[in-house]
């Protein structure tokens, strides 16, 4: 059965930055002293089953107003367990209980599972602007 916890202090790191830097699309090459800066500043949500972790899910928040829910990975050998549903129940309380007024994503590929938890296109995108700080 897998549990998700928000407490920091057990993640996997290493584990959690192999994935990230060499798995997620979004993160290739992401070097290990930016996941631990990202992990110390933003809500942890990591899944396990026995005791090892098997997905991950982190918001970056200022916890009253305003949400980006962003580096959701589960294990490959996971995946299609529902784990991926257990780590978004998670994340959908603690942002229930934040009362924050929006909350924003981006996906490539798991707008099924997001829409489950009321995730939709934006309507108005064009008030929306980006910065790309880097590469």
């Amino acid at each position: 059965m897998v549990t998700v916890s928000t407490d920091a202090g057990l993640l996997d790191v290493d584990t959690l930055h192999r994935w990230l830097s060499t798995d997620a699309y979004w993160a290739i090459g992401r070097p290990r002293e930016v996941v631990e800066r990202a992990i110390a500043g933003s809500l942890n949500f990591g899944a396990y089953d026995d005791g090892e972790l098997v997905g991950y899910a982190r918001i970056v928040t200022d916890r009253a107003t305003f949400a980006w829910l962003c580096d959701v990975y589960v294990a490959p050998s996971a995946r299609g367990l529902g784990v991926g549903v257990a780590l978004m129940e998670a994340v959908d309380a603690t942002l229930t209980e934040l009362q924050v007024r929006r909350a924003v994503l981006a996906t490539a590929d798991a707008h099924g599972l997001y829409a489950k938890f009321g995730f939709e296109a934006m309507t108005e995108p064009e008030r929306w602007m980006l910065r790309t700080y880097l590469p």
